[in-house]
């Protein structure tokens, strides 16, 4: 590919979008920009305050704790309140989490704040996915999840390198600029993103709105989960998630126990490197093709990437298996966001984000615990090759189990009963009133 056709396919995966996408864009980036606090947490509880590395690590289990309630809780609400009141108070709610905790100090508080943290960080996100899914026609889905995804890791990026700015200020003023940043991401929103759900139709003989609405307000989780391609979508989406969260914890205890955890850093840091590098390529260069075959392709290269951990005795070998893994990383996320809004009807958008957004928060917080105690019992080997055949079956999974219903020429979409409707999932852009993902993720 010559420079001159690679700006061109870079050209096309920016252009076109509706600019409700592009403030919705701008308010992710200018959040994972002041996004301070749980990178600097462990540090913080540490060095600063004087608490055991133990109880670090409880903490930060607790965010992923609150995550798991915040998803589905925050889907509801998308589809009840609407997209943008939902954004705007999660972000408020997170933005005093954050500057509460410049002043609380006592062991429960802390541990308090950051479950409310985890509830309210994870209860924004199915609200963006559906509101992207609202604004963007689906044929163009899967690259705007691919763009709001690389806000993400510019904006974390960014944050890292700021971080720095930790040894001048100290921690509790980057929590401050965590929720200075945080206020003005709600304020994009409120200022510029106007509401975006879709508006309750009238019902058949004559029913009024209020009594459509209604039915909407009875869909549950438990309704969404009856859908059974989208529930096998979770299931799979939760076995890949548990493979992509182990390296986080397994990585630099395999590192360290080669006696190269000081190259850890320098290894873990090509994950970002690549996203921000890549994820515009990679964008164009998966374009149309299957959703159940680059879901299938992500497992293999997950699977691929962690199991190759356990045969890597230097920090190139190491950072290696980082690239792909990474790689899988970036086709699964927005492929992964644009198969659940294809599944998810108008009405249901937000519960189906949120129910997904769920198996999210549950690998983070079940994946470091099974990688920690692993890696301290059977061995590194056996947590790389249990990742690796935990990957295959998720792609054999996609493969068998999904191709037909995430079919791009006329798939059936769930009603949340396990029923089809076709093309349900589609709001074009021209009739849009003006959207991670986050999708957290991970």
């Amino acid at each position: 590919m010559t420079s001159a056709s690679l700006s061109r396919a870079v050209r096309g995966t920016v252009s076109g979008l509706p600019g409700g996408f592009w403030w919705l864009w701008a308010s992710t980036l200018v959040n994972r920009v002041g996004a301070f606090v749980l990178t600097f947490m462990s540090l913080f509880l540490t060095q600063e305050l004087g608490y055991s590395g133990w109880y670090a690590g409880i903490v930060v289990a607790l965010h992923g704790l609150g995550g798991i309630a915040g998803a589905p809780l925050g889907g509801v609400l998308s589809d009840r309140w609407g997209r943008r009141p939902t954004m705007i108070v999660a972000h408020l709610a997170a933005a005093a989490c954050a500057a509460a905790l410049v002043v609380v100090t006592s062991a429960w508080g802390i541990a308090a704040v950051v479950l409310l943290m985890g509830v309210a960080m994870q209860a924004v996100r199915p609200s963006i996915s559906a509101a992207i899914a609202d604004l963007v026609p689906e044929s163009d889905q899967r690259r705007a999840y691919a763009l709001n995804y690389w806000a993400l890791n510019l904006g974390f990026a960014i944050a890292a390198l700021g971080g720095g700015a930790a040894v001048f200020l100290g921690y509790r003023a980057l929590f401050v600029a965590d929720a200075v940043a945080t206020v003005l991401c709600a304020l994009i929103v409120f200022l510029r993103l106007p509401e975006t759900r879709p508006a309750a139709a009238g019902g058949k003989d004559g029913d009024t709105d209020e009594a459509a609405e209604g039915h909407k307000d009875r869909v549950t989780a438990l309704d969404v989960l009856r859908d059974a391609p989208f529930r096998t979508l979770v299931l799979l989406n939760l076995l890949v998630c548990t493979v992509f969260m182990a390296p986080w914890v397994g990585l630099p205890l395999t590192m360290a126990a080669q006696d190269l955890s000081g190259s850890y850093g320098a290894v873990i840091a090509v994950n970002g490197v690549v996203i921000v590098a890549l994820q515009l390529l990679v964008t164009t260069v998966i374009g149309k093709r299957s959703p159940a075959a680059l879901l299938t392709v992500s497992s293999l290269l997950f699977a691929a990437g962690t199991g190759a951990t356990a045969l890597a005795g230097t920090p190139l070998a190491f950072g290696a298996t980082v690239v792909v893994w990474t790689i899988g990383e970036m086709v699964h996320v927005p492929t992964n966001a644009a198969a659940t809004a294809r599944l998810a009807p108008e009405h249901a958008r937000g519960r189906y984000q949120g129910v997904m957004g769920m198996s999210w928060a549950v690998a983070g917080t079940v994946a470091p615990v099974l990688a920690g105690w692993i890696v301290d019992g059977p061995g590194p080997g056996v947590l790389w090759l249990g990742c690796a055949v935990v990957g295959c079956a998720a792609a054999a999974g996609y493969a068998l189990l999904l191709r037909r219903a995430l079919a791009e020429d006329g798939g059936e979409q769930g009603d949340g009963n396990g029923n089809g409707d076709k093309g349900g999932g589609q709001t074009p852009s021209a009739t849009a009133p003006a959207v991670e993902r986050a999708a957290d993720g991970a």
